[in-house]
């Protein structure tokens, strides 16, 4: 993949404007992850949702034979813009145990809501792995 990068733009920080993808390969979509365990239970602050969603992302990547270096768009919804950033730090961690040095192109949007009121962000995922 090649990231998008005008020379004249500033370089953004924890994101790309965008990639390019060529040649033949699997494109792998995830439904949005939410911060909720397997048993289906939600830490209560922002940062450890995020950690558990990207968690969870990593091993669905993993389950098509794709990694974090793959991904080439986020979409995160989330329900509260003072608490993402109250968390920056905590997010910024779960994001460098878990997505290392990858910053994909990633859109943040706030909601009144997702699906299960504990949760307080929802992360889908689009993946391109080429073909070896």
């Amino acid at each position: 993949m090649r990231i998008l990068q005008p020379a004249e733009w500033k370089k953004p920080r924890g994101f790309s404007h965008g990639v390019v993808a060529e040649g033949p390969g699997q494109w792998v979509v995830l439904a949005g992850q939410t911060g909720g365990d397997e048993a289906g239970n939600y830490e209560p602050d922002m940062a450890a949702q995020v950690a558990t969603a990207l968690k969870r992302i990593v091993k669905l990547l993993a389950e098509a034979g794709a990694g974090p270096e793959h991904i080439v768009r986020l979409t995160w919804y989330l329900t509260s813009r003072s608490e993402y950033e109250a968390a920056g730090a905590g997010i910024g961690a779960a994001w460098k145990e878990t997505l290392g040095r990858n910053f994909p192109p990633s859109t943040l949007l706030y909601i009144g809501g997702l699906v299960d009121d504990r949760a307080k962000v929802e992360i889908e995922v689009t993946a391109f792995v080429p073909n070896a």
